[in-house]
């Protein structure tokens, strides 16, 4: 049987009417960056998170990049979080911190996220160990696609990154406090 030389079939039908497996295609692994990089121009001195030397210990170290990133209601709801109010963390007894950078889910979130991350790759933080980065919501309702895309763009940079499902919108006021273990009263705490 003649087969017709047709650009628009990319492969032959068999004899017998059962397709042939194709062999699929290889993806290279997504790029990640893990470490500063060689090269990498470090911010504005404007547009970079300061240092702060913190004492104490603490499992994560939670970084907002603007003022209003959630950092402290993050810190919140993740156990034996704190912290740094805005600055990379370094610790006195020389140990690396884990952070954990935060942003807000709105241009001015993302642009101040770009330019902490593009600090830390850089090179020009401090060490830390970051393991990602934490976009908060920032309006009720879906996110615009210009800054769904942007904030694909600037979580490209860390090794991970990501919305943070559950986060609230305007949410500003300081958390519930934290209920008592039901062997205290009020009247022991005088």
């Amino acid at each position: 049987m003649q087969q017709s030389l047709n650009p628009w079939i990319t492969r032959p039908a068999t004899a017998d009417g059962a397709e042939m497996a194709t062999p699929e295609a290889h993806v290279p692994p997504a790029a990640v960056i893990s470490a500063p990089l060689r090269g990498m121009v470090e911010p504005d001195a404007a547009d970079r998170l300061g240092r702060r030397t913190v004492s104490g210990s603490a499992a994560l170290w939670v970084t907002g990049a603007h003022g209003g990133s959630g950092e402290s209601r993050t810190a919140d709801l993740i156990g034996g979080a704190r912290v740094t109010g805005h600055c990379w963390p370094v610790l006195q007894d020389g140990r690396i911190p884990r952070v954990l950078l935060v942003c807000r889910a709105d241009m001015r979130g993302l642009t101040a996220a770009q330019s902490a991350l593009t600090q830390w790759a850089s090179g020009a933080a401090p060490a830390v160990d970051l393991l990602g980065l934490a976009i908060l919501a920032d309006a009720p309702g879906k996110t615009p696609k210009p800054l769904r895309d942007f904030a694909a763009i600037v979580g490209g940079e860390p090794p991970a990154s990501g919305p943070c499902p559950g986060s609230k919108p305007g949410d500003t006021e300081t958390p519930p406090p934290r209920r008592r273990p039901a062997s205290t009263n009020a009247s022991s705490l005088t």
